[in-house]
C-alpha cells in the first residue's frame, strides 16, 4: 500500500518481493494516482483505496479476498499531511490537520488488519514504514514525527491484539532521510538531508533499497522471531552525533 512512482519506497518493496518470486498485490490511494501508474504497474494487480475513508478499506479487503484469497503479508507504506498553509511552529497545529494526517497515516494501520484478518494466513507478516527521529524535534518536519511514532505504537499494539489468536507479525522500519518525492516536497528538506548524511557512519546516506531490503527480511519467514519490534535503518545517524567533523564545523567560528 503506497507506492506513487518509481522513487516510492513501496515500489522499491515491490521490485525486491518480486525478486524472490512474490506475486505482490498493489493498492492506490485514487484512480487518478492508478491512472499515473499504468505503465509501471503493466500487468500488475492493483486496486484504488484511500485509506481515509473505512468503507475503502473494507471493499478492498473484499476484493483482494475474492480475487486473491489468503496473503502471506501487507505492507503500509502510506503517509499525509497537510501542509496546505505552510509549516507552521508545532504548537500552531490545526487540530484538523494533526487528526487527518494520524487517521492516514497512523490508525489506518489498525483499520487494514482488522478488514485483512481473516484473509492473512496464521504466520503472516505486516510491516510499516516509519521515520528512525520520532523523537527528535526537526522544523521541517512539521507535526509528522509524533503521527509516525503514533504509527510505531499502533503497530506494536496489534501485534499483542493478534497474538491472542494467530502468529501474525507486526513490525516497523524506521529509516532515516531518504530521496523521494515526497521528501521533495518538504521545505528546506535537501539541507536536513545532507546535514544526515554527514551523521552517518559511512558518511553516506541511506537508499531506498536498504529500506526494501529490510522490509523483504521481516515480511520473511527468516524473520519469525522478530514481532512488535522497530528495526532502524538509518547507516548509524542517531549513533555520531558528535562527530569531530561536524563539532569543528559548527564551533570554527
Amino acid at each position: 500500500m503506497g507506492v506513487a512512482n518509481r522513487k516510492s519506497v513501496a515500489w522499491a518493496i515491490t521490485q525486491a518481493l518480486e525478486a524472490q518470486g512474490a506475486e505482490v498485490i498493489h493498492s492506490v490511494r485514487s484512480v487518478k494516482r492508478l491512472e499515473s501508474l499504468k505503465k509501471l504497474m503493466a500487468e500488475r494487480s492493483a486496486y484504488c483505496c484511500d485509506v481515509e475513508f473505512p468503507e475503502q478499506i473494507e471493499a478492498l479487503a473484499k476484493e483482494v479476498g475474492e480475487n486473491h484469497g489468503l496473503i502471506d503479508g501487507i505492507v503500509h507504506s502510506i503517509a499525509f499531511a497537510n501542509f496546505s498553509e505552510g509549516f507552521k511552529p508545532f504548537h500552531a497545529t490545526l487540530r484538523k490537520d494533526f487528526l487527518q494526517a494520524t487517521s492516514i497515516s497512523a490508525f489506518s494501520l489498525v483499520e487494514v488488519a482488522n478488514a485483512f484478518k481473516k484473509l492473512l494466513r496464521n504466520e503472516a507478516s505486516v510491516v510499516s514504514i516509519g521515520i528512525s527521529s520520532t523523537d527528535v524535534t526537526a522544523e521541517n518536519y512539521g507535526y509528522m514525527a509524533p503521527i509516525k511514532a503514533a504509527l510505531e505504537t499502533c503497530s506494536y499494539n496489534l501485534a499483542k491484539s493478534f497474538s491472542n489468536d494467530s502468529r501474525v507479525r507486526f513490525n516497523t522500519v524506521n529509516s532515516g532521510p531518504l530521496k523521494t518525492s515526497a521528501s521533495a516536497g518538504i521545505p528546506g528538506y535537501i539541507d536536513s538531508y545532507l546535514y544526515a548524511e554527514k551523521l552517518t557512519l559511512r558518511k553516506q546516506n541511506l537508499t531506498t533499497q536498504e529500506v526494501a531490503n529490510t522490509a523483504l527480511f521481516l515480511l520473511s519467514p527468516v524473520s519469525s522471531g522478530i514481532n512488535g519490534q522497530g528495526i532502524v535503518v538509518n547507516a548509524g545517524m542517531d549513533r555520531n552525533y558528535f562527530d569531530k567533523n561536524i563539532i569543528t564545523s559548527a564551533t570554527r567560528h
